[in-house]
């Protein structure tokens, strides 16, 4: 929506979802980092519902709801400890991955990134490989890779989107990290929180600002985005 214009049917409840996503944000992060405990179960699973209730308001493309509601599925999951319910939310991060690789389309990412997060998978699987559990390592593994594409293919959005992907290849890979068991960051709940909301954030607004481009329907290019 253009500057001075009146916002007209759902798109008058985008800025409040917003912000109401931000505040929920901010309320998650200090229960993950000070407590009260309720305060973090409280607010995660507030979170994906409201920014896709502001993809919804804006217009978004159903895929990027898809991918935030599965996001949304994944939060609650992980919420339980324990393993299935864990294999259960890295199977809905997934899914939500896939809807992400398909809402890219087919136009191709520029190849040094290609390659510098290609390394970095490999790299990073076999270093956490003998720390991981054993019936989750495969699992991990092709999790990893797909997270992995989606994060490369990120960038055919442009820097917004590019950023988000990589921030959320960040936050699950402390995840991993706190699961084979190697050195942690202070609250390490906070740091992998800030990065997962910053990158949902991040590709939801690279996704609402689309422009098709002469390499054909699956090629974006960056426009201004006004809230």
């Amino acid at each position: 929506m253009s500057e001075g214009t009146v916002p007209e049917g759902r798109e008058r409840y985008a800025r409040p979802l917003l912000i109401a996503f931000l505040v929920a944000c901010a309320v998650d992060l200090v229960g993950v980092l000070a407590g009260p405990e309720w305060l973090h179960l409280g607010a995660k699973p507030l979170l994906m519902p409201l920014l896709a209730g502001y993809a919804l308001a804006r217009r978004g493309p159903r895929l990027l709801i898809a991918a935030l509601l599965c996001g949304w599925a994944g939060d609650v999951f992980l919420l339980a400890d324990s393993d299935p319910a864990f294999l259960v939310g890295m199977a809905s991060f997934a899914a939500g991955h896939v809807c992400y690789l398909v809402l890219f389309g087919r136009a191709r990412g520029a190849l040094l990134p290609g390659i510098v997060y290609a390394v970095v998978l490999v790299v990073f699987v076999a270093l956490i490989w003998d720390g991981l559990p054993a019936g989750l390592r495969i699992p991990m593994a092709g999790y990893s890779l797909l997270l992995t594409a989606m994060a490369y293919r990120a960038g055919v959005l442009g820097r917004y989107a590019a950023t988000g992907g990589a921030l959320f290849l960040l936050s699950d890979a402390l995840i991993a990290t706190g699961i084979a068991d190697w050195p942690q960051l202070s609250a390490p709940g906070f740091w992998v929180m800030l990065t997962y909301a910053a990158a949902q954030l991040l590709l939801t607004l690279g996704a609402l600002a689309p422009v098709s481009g002469e390499a054909g329907a699956g090629a974006y290019r960056e426009r201004s985005i006004s809230i």
